[in-house]
Formats: C-alpha cells, structure tokens, sequence
C-alpha cells in the first residue's frame, strides 16, 4: 500500500468522505485513514484504487501519491523538499508545483510564492529536471488546510464540468423534482454496486440515478408509478447510451421484481412530486418492507427524503440496519436526508 491523499469537494461536509470510502470498499481495496482535514483524506490504499476514485467519483477533485506532510510553516515546507523524497517520484523529466489552498487558511503562505520556491527546490535537489507550466510530465500538488500542509505527485484529477453538463435542464426530459448529477452519482456509490451488477431506482423519475449508474457500467432497471415519468426517464436513459435492463410503469410498494444487486432511490415528496395522495413516510415504510427479500444480505440502499420524514427509523423497523445519515440543504422548507440502510 501507498500514502495518498485525495482532495474533496468542498460543497458538503460528510458526503465526499463517506462517497470515497463507499468506492474503495465496493471496489474490494484495503485501505487505512490517516486523517481526516478540512477537504482532505490521507489514507493508505493501493495506488490502483486511484483509478477507480477517478472513474467513479462526483466529489474527489484530484488524487496525489504523498510525499510529505508537515506545519504550514515555509522553512519546514522547503525542508521536507529534499532529493532522497523526491528521487522516487521524477527523473528527467518536466514538471510543475500546483498549491492549493482550502478556505483561506494560512494567509501568510503566498501560494504563488510557494509554488516558485517549491519548483526553485526540486530544480536544485533532483537533477536532470526541468519546469513546464503549460504541459508538464509530472504535477507535482499541494494543498494548504487547517495549518498543516500536505504534498505529493498528482496521479488524478476528476473534472466536474461533465457533472453540470448533466444536470436536470440539460436532459432532454425535464422535471423540476429531478436530481443534480452530482448527487445522484453519489448516492449511487454511496450503495456500493460494481461494474456490471443490477441498480434498480423504483421511483425512477425522469431516471438521473440510472443514468449516473449506467455510466459507471452497472446494469440498470426503473420503475415509476406515472406512465409519462417513465417515458422520460427512458428518453434521458437512451440518450446518455445507456441501454436499461429495463423501464416499467410500476407502484413501487408492489415491485415486479424477484432479485436486484443494490437499490438506488430518490421517491416523491415537495410540491412538484406526486405521492398518490399519500405521505412520503407511509411510501417509505411500504416500499422497505416490500423489497427486504429483494436484496441480498449485506447489500445496500441508499435513499433521499426530506429530513423530516425520519426514514432511518422507518429503515430499522422494516428490519434493516441504518450504515449513515446525511443531510443536504436544498431550500428554506426542504433539507434532504441521505440515508444508507444494509440488509442484515
């Protein structure tokens, strides 16, 4: 194993810890937490895992193998910035120093400043290297938070842009219940599938859960008690090149299903959003106490609903176990409750 540190999206405290650890483990990688900082996890964790966080992240922003770490302190930093770390990680090669610095910590640490001191000290310590700021073969990255600074070689970086690209206005089939991609993607790995095991979302929508695991190359399958919301769900599904193991008009307390791998689910409350004349709570408790012979044991779902809906006890008196909690503010009158249940 390796010392990584992956810097987090900054959009949600718990969420990118939680979305990281869920890949490792669904993954089937070994991994130890160091620290958890402010936007940063140090672990150790074989460097493969880098790829799958990088193929299947919404809220990591980049991955670095770790060289150091330290006080936010200058003579310390350049201290730590010697021959004998560095020799293992560039050799003849071009590169840059990146310093990023999470919520205006250490002011006094000029980032610019630092990154030319940085590249000033590896072009003295290691030889034969040479700086390249517009296409360097190696990145070298660090990262400023809660006083302590934290350096390696940048192995990956995951671009948000495609998540925005998705976003709800951008499918052909709009709703304005639908769901950011962004956290649909993370309420997706939150369940930890694998490649090629079926996702089953039966209050699919206009099917951006689907989407996010489709993308990711689980196999899916929809349900939705509204014959339109199907259709466009299975407009946007097509769409994104995604060919569902199925799409059904179906009362998701009623599933027409036998066997899925891992439940994915967003179901309806607010204003837009139809509960057949129904309470949220009451959908929630049937639909778990229909689908706890769906899943098999130690599986997941993981589910949204408004915080006060309370459905992590609605979870544990329909026999499953309650892994997490956690919540999303949306609006004044809606802060959304993430909850991941296992089947014990």
């Amino acid at each position: 194993m390796a010392k990584l540190f992956f810097l987090l999206s900054g959009e949600h405290q718990t969420l990118p810890v939680s979305e990281a650890q869920a890949i490792l483990e669904a993954e089937g990688y070994n991994y130890r937490i160091l620290e958890n900082l402010t936007q940063v996890m140090r672990l150790e964790a074989d460097p493969d895992s880098v790829e799958s966080i990088r193929f299947r992240s919404a809220l990591t922003r980049i991955c670095c193998q770790e060289i150091f770490n330290c006080e936010a302190k200058l003579p310390e930093i350049l201290a730590n910035v010697s021959s004998d770390a560095l020799g293992e990680f560039i050799c003849d090669e071009s590169f840059a120093v990146r310093v990023r610095r999470v919520k205006g910590v250490t002011p006094e640490l000029g980032g610019v400043e630092l990154e030319r001191k940085l590249g000033e000290q590896i072009l003295e310590t290691v030889k034969n290297t040479r700086v390249n700021l517009s296409n360097p073969q190696k990145t070298f990255f660090g990262v400023l938070t809660d006083s302590r600074f934290i350096f390696g070689l940048k192995t990956a970086e995951i671009i948000p842009k495609p998540f925005s690209e998705r976003r709800p206005r951008k499918r052909p089939a709009f709703h304005p219940t639908a769901m950011p991609a962004k956290l649909a993607r993370t309420m997706v790995n939150l369940a930890q599938p694998r490649r090629g095991e079926l996702v089953l979302d039966p209050f699919c929508g206009t099917g951006g859960i689907l989407v996010e695991a489709g993308l990711m190359g689980c196999r899916v399958l929809g349900f939705d008690a509204k014959p339109h919301m199907v259709r466009g769900g299975l407009k946007n599904i097509l769409h994104y090149g995604i060919k569902p193991e199925g799409m059904a008009t179906a009362d998701a307390r009623y599933p027409p299903v036998t066997k899925v791998d891992c439940i994915v689910t967003d179901p309806p409350y607010g204003r837009s959003a139809s509960t057949l004349g129904t309470s949220t709570r009451l959908i929630v408790e049937d639909f778990l106490s229909a689908v706890g012979d769906k899943i098999p044991r130690g599986r997941r779902i993981c589910m949204a609903a408004p915080k006060t809906a309370k459905i992590e006890d609605a979870g544990e008196e329909a026999g499953f176990k309650h892994i997490e909690s956690h919540f999303v503010y949306v609006h004044r009158s809606l802060t959304r409750q993430i909850v991941v249940f296992e089947k014990s």
